[in-house]
């Protein structure tokens, strides 16, 4: 797992801990019953405070993406597949808000969305 701090980010340190983890569970990168770094390690290999490595703990425990075993460490939760793809749609729409949003300012037309969508959407498709 590879995080990476950016002090020129406007988002506070355990926020962005707490995101690029819950992009690695959310995006399969991590899987269920994978390990998590101890709070200390990862505290100490981002040149962090405990406190801040906590925090974004907590956060990911809250959102029932990890749990926390007292003298085993985290773990990425096993969570039900559901769960997981729920979330990941969640993610989804709000990058579709902001899509459509940024589509609203340059005065393009749903279908001239949607026509640009699909275009983008077949050049993917193709090796």
């Amino acid at each position: 797992m590879n995080i990476i701090i950016s002090n020129a980010s406007g988002d506070p340190i355990y926020m962005q801990i707490l995101n690029q983890i819950r992009q690695s569970i959310l995006s399969g990168e991590l899987r269920a019953g994978d390990s998590l770094p101890s709070i200390r390690q990862l505290a100490k290999d981002l040149q962090v405070s405990v406190i801040t490595t906590k925090r974004a703990y907590e956060e990911l425990e809250k959102e029932k993406l990890i749990d926390s075993v007292i003298g085993k460490g985290s773990f990425v939760s096993g969570a039900n597949k559901d769960f997981i793809r729920e979330q990941r749609m969640k993610r989804l729409e709000e990058k579709m808000i902001d899509i459509i949003r940024e589509s609203r300012e340059l005065n393009m037309s749903q279908q001239d969305l949607i026509n640009h969508l699909t275009v983008l959407s077949e050049e993917e498709e193709t090796p």
